[in-house]
């Protein structure tokens, strides 16, 4: 056993294991909800260079309700034992997740590329259960932006507007010259992101923090409340009849194909017109929604960790994480999906103007503290609270409800909810 022979096998043996993918691949199932040209384009990055690396990925996308729909499957898959290797999950429900036990640590990953230098304080936080990474920061998307068609406007003789003043002169103008002012997808999802960017823009930062961060009952039910509600009000006044229940990409494509004037909707919706062959400055412009122009609200994809048995699937899981937080996969997905990279020091120069917009405005208002969480896209309460906050704005999106009623309703169910 001692021969040369037997050494010089043994040490073959031992670096072709080393060496071999068969003994790291594994797989992962990946539980997300992007699933229109844009986003699926993006996260395809990600399953690319995870699989050079030998792991298989095996999709499961989950359509619809920016995420509700994914947050049912994978409620169901955790309660019967078997929960994905990853799953997109944001916000506060990280921290849900984690008291249920069911995460995996990730600190050996995040430790061995230094993430708390590379992300910022307000954005690891958020990945941590108990001082511990759990998740992983994808992007960060910026929610208070305003999609325009040029071409409608000019045929309009409308002005792009920058306050909700303005914004009714020229719905009046695009209506009147025959197109839709305003793409609108009636969910409830949409409706609060309008909704909050209109708190933003009429309230102020102070007021939204107070009101849909703290959910302060006080802001909630107050005067400044209803005129959010009555400036929301003379917004649906602009949408068109088949609104109700449309996908937010089907409303972008109004605003790309020339039948809607403007869109208000994250900067997700940029990856639409590119997937398009959509020019920036020609054939569409991107501008924050009205009165929002000091205020950043702000969105993270992130994906949480499963514990899994798997030796194989615990490899493709770090690989996973490890790869969403290097250079090439920031930002080629980045550049694909309209976000803006969570890791710090990243070139600007494989980005476009509203992205470069995003990254001075996301470093001047964190330092303004004008920097927000978005209630709508689950970075700022609890599922229960942001759920009373919904039903009371669709409620009032598709009744003819006052918007007195509308605040009192709010500051009432949002109690009820705490």
């Amino acid at each position: 056993m001692n021969s040369p022979f037997f050494k010089t096998t043994a040490i073959l043996f031992f670096l072709v294991f080393m060496v071999s993918p068969c003994a790291f691949s594994g797989e992962v199932e990946v539980l997300h909800w992007w699933t229109s040209g844009g986003e699926a384009k993006s996260v395809s990055v990600l399953k690319d260079l995870l699989e050079k690396e030998g792991h298989t990925w095996q999709d499961m996308a989950v359509a619809g309700g920016a995420g509700a729909n994914a947050m049912t499957v994978l409620k169901s898959r955790a309660v019967s034992g078997n929960p994905p290797t990853a799953a997109q999950v944001k916000g506060p429900q990280i921290q849900q997740w984690g008291d249920e036990g069911v995460l995996t640590n990730l600190d050996d990953v995040a430790m061995a590329a230094n993430w708390d230098k590379l992300l910022p304080s307000v954005v690891a936080d958020v990945m941590k259960y108990k001082g511990h990474y759990v998740a992983v920061p994808v992007n960060v998307h910026k929610i208070n932006w305003m999609w325009v068609n040029p071409e409608v406007f000019k045929k309009s003789g409308a002005k792009i507007p920058t306050t909700w003043a303005e914004f009714e002169t020229a719905a009046k103008k695009i209506k009147a010259a025959g197109f839709i002012p305003v793409g609108w997808g009636g969910q409830n999802w949409q409706e609060a992101t309008v909704w909050e960017s209109i708190v933003l823009g009429v309230g102020g930062a102070a007021f939204y923090r107070k009101a849909l961060i703290d959910a302060d009952p006080d802001a909630l039910g107050s005067a400044t409340m209803v005129k959010c509600f009555d400036t929301l009000r003379m917004v649906l006044g602009y949408i068109d009849k088949d609104a109700p229940g449309r996908d937010w990409n089907l409303a972008t494509s109004m605003v790309i194909q020339g039948k809607a004037g403007m869109q208000f909707m994250g900067d997700w919706a940029k990856g639409e017109f590119k997937a398009a062959g959509k020019n920036f400055g020609t054939d569409y412009i991107a501008m924050p929604v009205p009165e929002t122009s000091s205020g950043y609200l702000f969105n993270v994809d992130s994906f949480i960790m499963f514990n899994v048995k798997d030796a194989g699937a615990k490899e493709a899981q770090k690989a996973m994480a490890r790869l969403i937080m290097e250079p090439k996969f920031q930002e080629v997905f980045n550049v694909n999906k309209g976000s803006i990279p969570c890791r710090l020091g990243m070139s600007r120069n494989p980005f476009d103007f509203p992205a470069i917009y995003s990254f001075d405005t996301f470093e001047a208002t964190a330092a303004a503290g004008t920097l927000l969480p978005s209630m709508a896209h689950e970075m700022a309460v609890y599922p229960a609270i942001r759920g009373a906050m919904f039903d009371v704005v669709t409620s009032f999106c598709n009744s003819s409800m006052s918007s007195q009623k509308a605040a009192k309703n709010l500051a009432t169910e949002v109690k009820s909810a705490i």
